[in-house]
């Protein structure tokens, strides 16, 4: 079975890497009921997975009509917020970001697959303070990206992804404490079956009639195991690893795994 995305053949770092895709594309599928994944997680940890501010409402009704559009079925919120009712028809997490006072910020999210954060700790975050970790992003990317949510246009799909390597398989994954906690218990000889990589497939597209943004995460892991018994992706791997700049492999972590993706790049 082939790996559905493996961004680290393209680019070692983070970087806008939007392209544009067809409607048809916008929603990858592959879970044939997300709410049996979904529903536990908002009954056991209802603030980590979801969170709405003030005023969002009218584009969260809109997002759930071009969600359903795109299945081709009705969604009956059935007295759920509208965006927490069309992410539980959906493999995929949804964020809604609504230009306010002059800033792009998050105004909605339901996220059952977080990579190290939770809906209560983002919700209502603009741009700049989101992705304040991400090494030079308001310096370099930041008003490039606003740039691309004025500019986004009806119809129009951008999509994107990144990555990196957790202890882990879980798609939920709001904390990483617990996860490297355990780094130290992996066998070097089984780094493969143990280290996964992790990538994010993101698309964004605007709401016509409120002019709020959809942003979409899809998470996939894959154990390191399948890269490596590719040699022609074991090696696209290994040199994106090599390659990554310190601040980088900083924002990543990528230093804590280092020894055991040396002994699954090189060998015993």
């Amino acid at each position: 079975m082939s790996l559905r995305h493996a961004p680290w053949e393209t680019a070692a770092e983070f970087a806008i890497g939007l392209r544009p895709i067809a409607p048809e594309d916008w929603l990858e599928g592959g879970e044939a009921d997300p709410a049996l994944r979904k529903d536990p997680l908002l009954a056991a940890h209802p603030h980590l997975v979801w969170a709405e501010a003030p005023g969002s409402r009218p584009a969260q009704t809109e997002a759930l009509e071009m969600v359903a559009e795109a299945l081709q079925a009705s969604i009956d919120p059935e007295h759920r917020p509208p965006l927490l009712a069309a992410a539980r028809k959906v493999a995929d997490d949804l964020c809604l970001m609504e230009k306010r006072a002059g800033a792009w910020r998050l105004t909605a999210l339901s996220l059952s697959a977080g990579t190290f954060f939770t809906a209560s700790e983002v919700v209502g975050r603009s741009l700049a303070e989101l992705h304040g970790p991400v090494p030079g992003f308001e310096a370099s990317l930041l008003a490039r990206v606003a740039r691309i949510f004025d500019g986004l246009r009806e119809g129009l799909i951008l999509e994107r992804r990144n990555w990196t390597v957790v202890n882990s398989p879980a798609l939920f994954a709001p904390s990483s404490a617990p996860i490297r906690a355990r780094i130290g218990d992996i066998d070097p000889d089984r780094a493969g079956e143990a280290l996964f990589g992790r990538v994010e497939r993101q698309t964004l597209r605007r709401l016509p009639r409120t002019g709020a943004a959809l942003f979409t995460i899809r998470v996939w892991t894959d154990p390191l195991s399948r890269i490596a018994a590719d040699p022609t992706r074991l090696e696209a791997f290994a040199k994106a690893w090599r390659a990554a700049t310190p601040e980088f492999r900083a924002y990543k972590r990528l230093d804590l795994y280092d020894a055991l993706v040396a002994r699954l790049i090189d060998g015993p």
